[in-house]
């Protein structure tokens, strides 16, 4: 019985490796060397860097830029912590990493975009690439230098055949889902005039409840002069990295995925560990089916928060929107949630389906899900209680 057990079990594991591995494919590191020179580096002085997987056939002309996540460092203390990590320098990278989703190279799990030149750039500037202080204290060897990395990637794409693009994309994930709107203009102004360019916030959509930790990150990275104007003008620059506040100025088509229950911002922004000092909250936050009925009508009154910042978006047809009610964070660059048989759903429609829809102008989609737990495709998120932390 326990051999038959150990058979069924091994045969599960085996299956489950198998379809991961025909769903994803690794991608080797790109360093951008010359960016070094132009001082367009990581915190810690090395190269910027992405993975790059080269379009094909009717997409060889189509580029998608997907910005890594990571959260931010604040101050000299924090970004010292992450100098010498992957989230501080490019010397600490994997060499490989797994393309699958909205990445994916297969036109049954990425239809609209599998044939495209498809990159995802490291995040390794602290800032959602908006930094751009040109001291460097020798006593830390900081870089805050952001914004001319994001500018010395462009350019080296562009050296790599995306002057020639019919089609753009600047897109990313949690951190570097802000990277997308915050620099969304930015990108639009870098590329050709006769690119169709947009561009896709994943779990990027932060609502304004860590204005002093970002206003540090404005103050230690030097962003204000990097930050859209449209926003500075108006208000102090660490307002001007939240979405409600910058979204309704940008020019560029732009599309929002996020969870109304961002697993992150419920986990770093509602219920910190640092204010829950008894760890009431510790199961919530690794599996929201351990919520308690209080805790639920907490997460319900976050989510109407959300929402209303959201409203800053606006209706406009070249805007979208996929707005789920699962416990989730980052989902375009996931197959299980980007598009496959069980994935989550929106009105009966998948995040591949409305996002290439929005893009090709097939048809809008600008839709939010009824509260929590009314969706049975979500892919709630499950922790280990040993790490809870995410990008």
């Amino acid at each position: 019985m326990a051999d038959a057990r150990l058979r069924t079990w091994l045969c599960v594991v085996l299956s489950i490796q198998i379809l991961l591995k025909s769903e994803a494919f690794n991608v080797g590191i790109t360093y951008v060397q010359n960016a070094v020179a132009k001082g367009a580096v990581c915190l810690d002085g090395s190269p910027p860097a992405y993975h790059f997987d080269k379009g094909v056939g009717a997409g060889a002309n189509n580029w998608l830029i997907l910005f890594e996540g990571g959260a931010w460092c604040n101050n000299v203390t924090t970004c010292l912590d992450r100098k010498n990590t992957r989230l501080g320098s490019s010397k600490q990278m994997v060499k490989e990493l797994s393309f699958s989703g909205i990445l994916s190279n297969k036109q049954k799990f990425n239809p609209d975009f599998y044939n495209w030149n498809k990159i995802k750039v490291r995040y390794c500037d602290g800032a959602s690439f908006t930094g751009d202080v040109e001291a460097v204290n020798p006593a830390t060897n900081l870089h805050f230098r952001g914004a001319r990395a994001f500018v010395a990637i462009i350019d080296d794409l562009k050296s790599k055949g995306m002057t020639n693009a019919q089609n753009a994309i600047l897109a990313g994930c949690s951190a570097g889902g802000l990277t997308a709107i915050l620099n969304c203009d930015r990108f639009r102004s870098l590329m050709p005039a006769r690119t169709k360019v947009k561009c896709l916030s994943d779990a990027g959509y932060f609502i304004n409840a860590m204005f002093l930790e970002l206003h540090e990150v404005a103050a230690t990275h030097g962003s204000a002069k990097i930050l859209p104007t449209s926003c500075t003008s108006k208000m102090k620059p660490g307002l001007c990295f939240f979405p409600q506040n910058v979204v309704p100025q940008i020019q560029t088509p732009l599309f929002i995925i996020n969870a109304a229950y961002d697993s992150w911002q419920i986990k770093n922004i509602l219920a910190p560990g640092v204010a829950d000092r008894h760890g009431t909250w510790r199961s919530c936050k690794l599996d929201i089916k351990k919520c308690s009925p209080s805790q639920l009508q907490i997460m319900q009154d976050y989510r109407l928060q959300f929402l209303k910042a959201l409203s800053a978006v606006g209706t406009s047809p070249s805007r979208g929107m996929f707005i789920d009610s699962c416990y989730a964070h980052c989902q375009a660059g996931t197959q299980e949630t980007w598009l496959r048989d069980d994935s989550p759903v929106v009105a009966k429609t998948s995040i591949a389906k409305a996002v290439g829809d929005w893009y090709y102008e097939r048809s809008t989609f600008q839709k939010i899900d009824c509260p929590y737990p009314c969706n049975p495709t979500c892919h709630n998120r499950v922790f280990d209680a040993n790490v809870l932390s995410e990008d």
